[in-house]
């Protein structure tokens, strides 16, 4: 039996979606076409679009289709970034942090690049925990040098949730416009857009079981962003683009299950991650569970095993039928350590040491009886091999 426990990097696709994907999938009409063909498809976007909305706690106009996470961080963070630049050129400065994925750390350091940002990081301590003292400070003396604000909610790595609302709530203090990356977070940790006071918000399909290449941005009505790609004017004049209908169809049927079980399986998910989490500390007592004893997603527990090679380890797992991650890159052979443990405080010879492991609404017990079984023996073959960085 092979075992998949990497689903934050992306989760099969829900049956109930996938049904709803192949009833349409022969669909013909452009949305955007004011034919009878063309409303057909409309129709099923707009249905979409209000299911969405209802499943984030926003309202429908300020929900745009993207073709996933990538693409709506780049349009939140360079568009809110152009657009406030443009009302006041003496705002130039991004504040972001450097565990964020990146799909935000690129976008801002090439606005840094290419059009003279100034990126302010915000300090994260040990357990991946931003600092809203230290976000305050700074904005009592600076708030009117910052363009926009951009934190994620859940991390994609170490699963550690942060207050985003709290964040937010500062940002609108001064007007400064907030963007958050929800896309680990969405479908696993209650997400309500409209009393959030964030100006922007990503969230995608594949994350909660839909199809690869659609997500949506959430643009809180009243916030200007300016387009990044130009074309056709679709979705409200921000994302040109013929718009795929029947990927957001199976999207929104994902959102909406995985919103409505959304209590259910974070409870037998997080007993799950918690069975892994009990053994590794009894297998590796050095080991430390990456976000410490902050809140994190139910279906995350990310390891970093001191002396001990991630990839080794996940390469072990692997040809014994268990799927698992690390986060880390590897180039010419030699082991990277994860950015986002760098940002945490770690060295690169720890944050090269980690694995993630994560659930999904399709986990058995079964399963994690078998990645329990094979843990011991990969973990002693990886600790034998040593670490090099």
């Amino acid at each position: 039996m092979r075992v998949y426990l990497d689903h934050a990097a992306t989760t099969p696709l829900r049956p109930e979606a996938k049904q709803v994907y192949l009833d349409h999938l022969e669909l013909v009409g452009n949305p955007s076409a004011v034919h009878g063909f063309g409303q057909g498809a409309r129709r099923l976007v707009e249905d979409a679009r209000e299911k969405l909305a209802q499943a984030v706690g926003a309202h429908r106009s300020e929900i745009i289709f993207t073709s996933g996470g990538t693409e709506g961080d780049n349009l939140a963070i360079k568009g809110l970034y152009w657009a406030r630049r443009d009302q006041d050129s003496a705002r130039t400065v991004i504040i972001s942090a450097a565990t964020e994925h990146h799909a935000v750390i690129d976008s801002v350091e090439w606005l840094e690049k290419a059009q003279g940002a100034e990126i302010v990081w915000l300090p994260v301590d040990r357990n991946g925990v931003f600092d809203l003292n230290w976000l305050r400070d700074y904005l009592v003396e600076n708030h009117h040098r910052v363009a926009l604000i951009t934190l994620m909610w859940a991390n994609n790595e170490s699963g550690v949730v942060n207050d985003i609302p709290a964040f937010a709530s500062l940002a609108a203090e001064f007007e400064i416009p907030m963007h958050s990356d929800a896309v680990a977070a969405f479908g696993h940790i209650p997400i309500d857009f409209a009393p959030s006071n964030l100006s922007a918000l990503t969230f995608t399909a594949h994350k909660v079981g839909g199809p690869v290449g659609i997500g949506a941005l959430v643009v809180r009505r009243g916030t200007k962003i300016t387009a990044v790609n130009h074309g056709g004017g679709h979705e409200f004049g921000y994302r040109s683009g013929t718009l795929d209908a029947v990927g957001a169809a199976a999207f929104a049927k994902a959102a909406e299950i995985s919103i409505a079980t959304l209590d259910a399986k974070a409870q037998r998910l997080s007993v799950l991650r918690d069975r892994i989490v009990a053994t590794v500390a009894q297998l590796a007592p050095e080991a430390e569970l990456s976000r410490g004893d902050a809140p994190g997603l139910p279906d995350n527990a990310h390891f970093v095993f001191p002396g001990c090679s991630g990839d080794s380890l996940l390469f072990l797992l692997d040809r014994a039928g268990i799927s698992v991650s690390n986060g880390s890159a590897c180039q010419a052979g030699v082991a990277q350590g994860s950015h986002v443990l760098i940002g945490m405080g770690y060295s690169n010879i720890d944050a090269a040491s980690a694995v993630r492991i994560t659930l999904g609404y399709s986990t058995t017990e079964a399963e994690i009886d078998a990645l329990l079984e094979a843990l011991p023996a990969a973990y002693s073959g990886a600790k034998k091999a040593g670490l090099t960085v």
